[in-house]
């Protein structure tokens, strides 16, 4: 295995690994562990965290391309990771280490509920996670508790992909559009899918039979993108959010899920349009426009975890 050090005091920011991976953006890393979601409050830790991506000429993806499997800990001033290649870049993406934390918070709103957030998660990172991983994980993601979803990307793992070793030990790979076309309904309700099964079965033989696929989103404006992701069956303007914010760069989109629909209601309630496109410009202004979802997110965990 290859293995480096990242210095986090040389981050804009710094760093909280737990909260940027346990926050409920990302359900494509695992602890060896076992601890996923477990305490009572994602907030620092030393724990190991482990994830495989596929590599293709230089893009980081799962739906194509040669797996790498990636390892990472944070203790009180590195980030220490190791993986079957060189992999700083790819860690520096995934966690997105080059965005300037401190700039981020001056152009979101001077806002108490903001402040309170930002303080007690300081160093929570906005992910960069494969699009196809994260498309089929917030499509699982209705009426989910995270621990639930997180569950229910490692039995697709598991049960569908392929398994890569390395340094003694099995890894398994998010299974690829094809090996998820390849599943029969009844196979994917019996790792608890349910209604979303079929979903995500239609899904992958949409990205499969190269008819969309979600990266294909990335260069569009971002009302346009957002609609393009629809496309997809089981896929709303929620999820379609989601994949914008947490999988191709559109730090804007505000996924409006309970819980930051909650939060409108009870903080800014006259961003409540009626309509989820015009409640969904609304809650952008608001929360700075262009770093708007970096907003929700350290919103989202800290309202959740103060329940």
């Amino acid at each position: 295995m290859n293995a480096g050090r990242i210095d986090v005091a040389e981050l804009d920011g710094g760093l909280d690994l737990q909260a940027t991976i346990e926050s409920g953006q990302s359900y494509l890393w695992r602890r060896p562990d076992g601890e996923m979601y477990d305490g009572d409050e994602q907030r620092g830790g030393d724990a190991w965290y482990e994830t495989v991506v596929r590599i293709d000429d230089g893009s980081i993806r799962l739906d194509a391309g040669d797996p790498v499997v990636v390892r990472v800990r944070q203790d009180d001033s590195h980030l220490d990771w190791e993986s079957t290649t060189d992999a700083e870049w790819i860690v520096r993406s995934l966690l997105r280490l080059d965005d300037d934390l401190p700039a981020i918070r001056a152009a979101t709103p001077d806002d108490e509920l903001l402040e309170r957030a930002y303080d007690r998660y300081w160093g929570l990172r906005l992910v960069a996670d494969p699009p196809f991983g994260t498309l089929i994980s917030f499509i699982c993601s209705a009426q989910m508790r995270v621990s639930r979803i997180h569950g229910m990307q490692v039995a697709l793992a598991e049960t569908f992909g392929e398994t890569v070793t390395a340094d003694g030990r099995s890894y398994p790979v998010f299974p690829t559009p094809e090996q998820l076309a390849a599943a029969t309904e009844s196979q994917l309700r019996d790792l608890g899918l349910g209604y979303r099964a079929p979903y995500v079965q239609r899904t992958a033989e949409i990205v499969a039979s190269g008819d969309a696929h979600p990266e294909s989103a990335r260069d569009r404006p971002y009302e346009d993108a957002r609609e393009y992701l629809t496309q997809f069956v089981g896929v709303g303007e929620k999820v379609a959010d989601c994949v914008l914010l947490f999988a191709l760069d559109f730090l804007e989109a505000v996924p409006l899920d309970t819980w930051i629909r909650t939060t409108i209601e009870e903080y800014y309630p006259d961003c409540d349009r009626g309509s989820y496109a015009e409640t969904s410009r609304a809650i952008r202004q608001r929360l700075g426009g262009e770093y708007a979802g970096y907003a929700q997110t350290y919103v989202f965990h800290y309202l959740r975890n103060e329940e």
